[in-house]
């Protein structure tokens, strides 16, 4: 079966190449058009409309739509060709790179934006699915969060220079849009560097991440959105923040015990985690690796997970008993939890409330 669920490090000086006058130069001529705002969104050429190729396997539709926005950048030259054909160019190289030398079925990223602000998509069905607002498409731009996360590619490297004002512009309409159409929130919009042991998207566009997150906050109506912040558990602490770390490892499938004390079982877990998701590997539980590890928990859900959430309101003075199910109970506890930390009180256990309540 091919690979559809691992970042591809190596492919941007590779793209680069494709990307060259004469690979653009054998494209012909796009219209100009593709950067209006229509009814039901940005304008965004689809793979039928940039030609793309149908991909090897059938692309998988998901059920359920996504947690989360991760921005990347191809890490191309920052071209000065603004025009509609170069952003066709560079889906088609994306596309060819990605399926012929990656071994992937199709595009890797849902959305890419070229420097001339123009929206392509990705992954064949992105689109659909972005529209209908209640399902998306399993793609493969970051390893561990490709079934949870829409991705988007920035054309450009962005370490030492920012992208242009119309490209960054595009960005926060497009992250707007799918905000509204999944119902997520601001603060739910990262990089890839917060996932997976990488520089991407760029020093420069991961700095300007807080800014997009308030732009795309003033779009949507959102009063907060404010980051997660994670904090640092390692080797030789005992703690109850390592005890949600180790209840959540063993959610995972590590056979450590959840007995708040970091020693080298707990850094071996982490390390093999880590390894799994493609993070910075060093035994340490910092951004990426909580970024990994925490997902959603609402009522209905049981297990370790559910234990580290009811043992930490108890801790902070919400008592229940850590049974491992989350019921009513738990659910008012959490919301609680929620209206006295100004977070909206929907008693779902979310990426910023688990950092709360660490």
């Amino acid at each position: 079966m091919l690979p559809t669920d691992r970042p591809m490090p190596r492919r941007r000086s590779v793209l680069a190449g494709a990307l060259s006058l004469g690979a653009l130069t054998a494209f012909g001529t796009f219209g100009t058009t593709g950067r209006a705002w229509a009814a039901e969104g940005p304008e965004i050429t689809d793979c039928d409309t940039w030609g793309a190729r149908a991909p090897k396997l059938p692309v998988k539709v998901l059920p359920t739509g996504p947690q989360k926005i991760i921005v990347h950048h191809t890490a191309t030259a920052n071209t000065t060709d603004y025009s509609q054909n170069r952003s066709i160019a560079l889906a088609r190289a994306m596309q060819t790179y990605q399926m012929d030398t990656g071994g992937w079925i199709d595009t890797g990223q849902n959305f890419t934006i070229s420097r001339g602000a123009f929206i392509t998509e990705g992954r064949h069905e992105s689109l659909a699915a972005l529209r209908a607002g209640t399902q998306q498409v399993e793609s493969a731009h970051c390893a561990g969060q490709n079934t949870v996360a829409i991705g988007i590619e920035n054309e450009g490297t962005y370490t030492t220079e920012r992208p242009r004002d119309e490209q960054y512009e595009a960005l926060v309409g497009l992250c707007a849009y799918i905000c509204t159409q999944y119902g997520l929130r601001a603060y739910q919009i990262y990089g890839h560097r917060d996932f997976n042991n990488t520089q991407c998207p760029g020093d420069q566009l991961y700095a300007l991440l807080p800014q997009l997150r308030a732009d795309v906050a003033a779009r949507i109506g959102d009063p907060d959105p404010t980051a997660p912040v994670w904090p640092v558990v390692h080797n030789g602490q005992v703690s109850e923040q390592v005890r949600v770390l180790q209840c959540l490892l063993v959610q995972r499938g590590a056979t450590i015990t959840a007995d708040g004390a970091f020693g080298p079982a707990t850094e071996a877990a982490v390390r093999a985690f880590q390894k799994l998701v493609e993070a910075g590997i060093d035994g340490v539980a910092g951004n990426q690796t909580w970024q990994q590890l925490v997902a959603p928990v609402a009522q209905g859900a049981s297990g370790q997970a559910v234990k580290a959430i009811q043992s930490r309101l108890t801790a902070l003075g919400y008592p229940t008993t850590a049974d491992g199910a989350f019921g009513p109970g738990t659910k008012s506890l959490v919301s609680a939890f929620q209206s006295a930390h100004g977070l909206p009180a929907d008693g779902i256990v979310d990426a910023r409330t688990w950092s709360r309540l660490l």
